[in-house]
């Protein structure tokens, strides 16, 4: 175990928020400064910088928090009496409605040692089949894309350095400027083309560099994905060679693109064919380039074939694998990457192994050392669980871990009424969040610099996060939080030590897709860098997957065939505009925790809806007026940000505020049939004076 800083020390530990997982020194009293690494090279966003003045903050959780009724005021109560109070309700809510009355949800912020201990609980502890995370509304989408086309899911198949001698780089749906700032450090040297329906900085940044932003209406990224695979073959720039020694289904994924010539697309989407005929153009020409999606092309009812579409499109043009080129996929949470490695979804197991498959079943169990056909099998995905919370065949219960479902998960207003139907919630934070603060048991827990483990970036490197200090007096760590009902639940087999909990996670992942049997505390805290797949100790690790083979059984990777699907709602006379969300600069995620750092609220502290001054117009708005977006499902307030370079189609908002002001008041919750992502970006909506 690495010591605590003391106050004049530091410890090198990383970033708690995105998946670049930026270098850090912290010192004992919570100072924070830049620390050389890859991704970040020293420098750090604002969130980065401020990041520490949250481990002391006032609204800081202490103590466990117990209340009678959802109308009854918080007491302050021992962990004997919350663990007890817990695990006593746990039984009697499993004993009364089976195993699956229980139901965990994890997060993508969750160390891979939380992580994977969360699955093992909901399984072993538990027995429940109940358990998914908040990673299901970040990259299911991308994941599954990536699992069909290349046998494998990594977010970046590839170091984020490879990308500094880059010469054109698509960017599909990625706010970059906004979102992970350091990584625009690597593609100062690139023409961007952006794809966006909105001018963001990063399609402003494109725009400097002699790029293009192709601003598509709302949920049409895969026909102008298929209009450019369409002029790539039209206009003899696709690689042929690559295509007949390193792909399969070409002609397939062809005979769909055939029928979407550019201007064809440019009717639906709203590209110029011009546009799509030049951006192909530079993907073809030039010899160091690479295409990224992001939410924007996955947080839809069809996210995963919008993926494939692009995947297509840089298999066509002999990208994925080939020397300074490729196809990646940015990761968004911090540990979005090992989250979904290590078991907290419904339908998977440590090492990224399916629970359907009686191989990963048998090997898991046995490290586990309990019947394989004990496991449970799979369980509903996030958006299906929330929706199942408190209904007669769903859970009772619910144990929350490090998420802010009342403001992340779309359709809000009916997540609030399965939560209150639930006959025990119970939220394990750090800080009051909403859905904290709707709890029947809240318990405190570590924060990033006051807990050990490992994080693995969107790069699938694995990394080390050091104490820096240790956590307030009594604060437990959400390893010891699980330990600690496993043992008044009568299970075995929980440790809460950091090590030790990665050890076993190295044995369950041995022989899987994401395979860290090979990765160690020692390796890792000597400066080794270890990108998964890595099998044994003596195993470098991989940290560029596909130079010579893809992960499918043949080598090859495959194009399959998508088409064009209309997102779930469109507009109609009432509802005649498209809402779309995202991110802002200096709010992250649910903004539980930006919101509470006064120079970031500071800069954004209320929502804002970002309008054409025509469409706020004939809305009767004005710039700086209270809005009312309004959509079938409810309706959020925000303040009018008139954009002339907006879509006179589309308004923006951003997802970082709660209560009458949460963006996903609005959003619809109908999921893709694959990845079970909802539909974040595409609402139908209409704007009324508040």
């Amino acid at each position: 175990m690495t010591l605590a800083a003391t106050p004049t020390t530091r410890v090198a530990t990383h970033c708690p928020y995105c998946a670049l997982q930026c270098g850090q020194w912290v010192d004992g009293r919570g100072d924070v400064d830049g620390r050389e690494f890859p991704t970040n090279r020293g420098g750090l966003c604002q969130k980065g910088w401020t990041s520490g003045s949250l481990l002391a903050h006032p609204e800081r959780l202490t103590t466990p928090l117990m209340r009678a009724s959802r109308s009854a005021p918080f007491d302050a109560v021992s962990w004997d009496a919350a663990l007890g109070h817990v695990a006593s309700r746990l039984r009697e809510l499993q004993a009364e409605h089976g195993p699956d009355a229980v139901a965990v949800f994890g997060a993508g912020g969750l160390t891979n040692e939380k992580a994977y201990l969360l699955g093992k609980f909901a399984r072993v502890g538990l027995g429940t089949s109940q358990i998914d995370y908040n990673g299901r509304f970040c990259m299911s989408s991308a994941a599954a894309a990536g699992n069909r086309a290349f046998g494998i899911d990594r977010g970046l198949p590839f170091p984020v350095t490879d990308l500094d001698d880059a010469e054109v780089v698509l960017l599909a749906g990625a706010n970059i400027a906004e979102t992970m700032p350091p990584l625009m450090g690597h593609l100062g040297g690139a023409r961007l083309v952006v794809v966006d329906p909105r001018r963001t900085p990063t399609a402003e940044r494109a725009l400097a560099s002699g790029g293009l932003h192709l601003q598509p209406v709302p949920g049409t990224d895969l026909v102008l994905a298929l209009g450019m695979l369409h002029a790539a073959v039209v206009d003899g720039h696709i690689d042929a060679d690559y295509v007949a020694e390193r792909t399969s289904g070409f002609d397939d994924a062809w005979r769909v693109a055939a029928q979407w010539w550019p201007e064809r697309a440019e009717r639906v989407c709203g590209v110029p064919a011009s546009d799509m005929r030049r951006a192909v153009e530079w993907l073809a020409t030039t010899s160091r380039r690479y295409v990224l999606t992001a939410r924007g092309a996955e947080q839809h009812a069809h996210g995963v074939d919008t993926v494939t579409s692009w995947i297509n499109l840089a298999l066509a043009l002999g990208l994925p694998g080939g020397p300074g080129s490729g196809f990646g996929t940015i990761t968004g949470q911090g540990n979005g990457q090992g989250g979904r490695e290590h078991g907290q979804k419904s339908d998977q197991l440590p090492g990224y192994r399916s629970i359907s498959d009686p191989d990963a079943r048998a090997h898991v169990a046995g490290v586990w050392g309990v019947d394989p056909d004990s496991l449970p099998g799979p369980g509903r995905s996030a958006t299906e669980l929330l929706a199942a919370l408190g209904r007669r065949d769903g859970p009772k219960a619910l144990l929350v871990f490090g998420s802010n479902v009342l403001v992340s998960a779309p359709h809000a207003n009916a997540v609030a009424e399965r939560i209150a139907a639930l006959d025990l919630l119970v939220v394990a934070d750090v800080l009051p969040g909403e859905t904290a603060m709707a709890a029947d048991v809240v318990l405190p827990v570590a924060q990033w610099a006051e807990e050990e483990g490992t994080m693995t970036n969107l790069e699938g490197r694995v990394l080390r996060r050091r104490r820096a200090m240790q956590p307030p007096d009594g604060v437990r760590t959400d390893l010891e939080v699980v330990s600690g009902l496993a043992d008044r639940l009568g299970v075995a087999g929980f440790p809460a030590e950091p090590r030790a909990v990665f050890d076993e996670l190295r044995a369950a992942s041995a022989g899987g897709i994401a395979d860290y049997a090979g990765i160690s505390y020692d390796r890792l805290d000597a400066g080794e860098a270890l990108h998964w797949p890595c099998p044994a100790p003596d195993h470098p690790g991989t940290p560029r997957l596909f130079t010579e083979r893809f992960a499918h059984a043949d080598g090859r990777a495959r194009l399959i065939p998508v088409d064009h699907t209309p997102s779930a709602e469109l507009p109609d006379p009432d509802h005649p505009l498209r809402a779309t969300t995202g991110r802002v600069l200096v709010h992250y995620q649910s903004g539980a925790q930006t919101r509470r750092v006064a120079e970031l609220s500071a800069v954004a502290p209320e929502s804002f809806v970002e309008v054409h001054p025509d469409t706020a117009a004939r809305a009767g708005l004005t710039d700086g007026d209270w809005a009312r977006v309004v959509s079938r499902r409810g309706t959020a307030e925000a303040r009018v940000r008139c954009v002339p370079s907006m879509r006179l189609d589309t308004v923006f908002l951003p997802f970082h505020f709660g209560g009458e002001q949460a963006a996903n008041l609005v959003t619809n919750p109908a999921l893709d049939p694959i990845s079970r992502m909802p539909e974040f970006k595409v609402s139908a909506v209409r704007l009324e004076p508040a």
